[in-house]
């Protein structure tokens, strides 16, 4: 009765990492239909396939999720991100026009309260895609973004920055993170 039961679970275990990579799959398979401008049943089976090379040859380990989403600070996020996505574009124009020399640039250390592979990168891009700010490296295992900034003449803006990045990565836990995260965050 245990050795039918241990494969049984075994199955079942694997239907669960299967179950896991259909989003991965999903967004591949609309990858390539979006790649060849067409929306056919060759280009359905065809992904299909493609996409389940590529997973099986590429594999990736799976990102862990907390399973839950707070709408909320999703949008407080989104409002957040937009606000300053606007602004940054405005102030990176006006120092690219402006006369006088280049503004000063620094290479700054932010280091994460957060462990979580998922919102580590994704403060990172939130990061890289405001403008005047870039992601020069991570250290993954010590959480620390390393941020190339435009425009930092004194140590009081290399402070704004990195309360900016820890604002983002909060916003992010709030939205994303396990309970154990949003506990660590008071």
């Amino acid at each position: 009765m245990t050795e039918s039961a241990t494969p049984r679970a075994a199955r079942r275990l694997e239907l669960g990492v299967r179950l896991h990579e259909l989003p991965l799959l999903v967004g591949l398979v609309l990858l390539w239909m979006m790649l060849w401008h067409e929306v056919s049943l060759l280009s359905l089976v065809s992904g299909v396939v493609l996409a389940i090379v590529v997973m099986r040859v590429f594999y990736l380990p799976p990102v862990e999720l907390a399973g839950r989403f707070n709408p909320w600070y999703a949008l407080r996020y989104l409002v957040y991100f937009l606000w300053n996505l606007a602004l940054a574009s405005w102030q990176v124009a006006w120092l690219a026009v402006r006369p006088g020399p280049p503004p000063p640039t620094s290479i700054i250390a932010v280091r994460l309260r957060t462990r979580n592979d998922f919102i580590l990168t994704m403060v990172g891009l939130t990061i890289s895609l405001i403008p005047g700010s870039l992601v020069a490296e991570v250290d993954r295992f010590e959480s620390t973004l390393y941020l190339h900034v435009l425009n930092t003449p004194t140590q009081r803006s290399i402070t704004r920055m990195r309360r900016d990045v820890r604002h983002i990565e909060r916003l992010l836990i709030l939205t994303l993170g396990s309970k154990q995260e949003i506990g660590a965050l008071n």
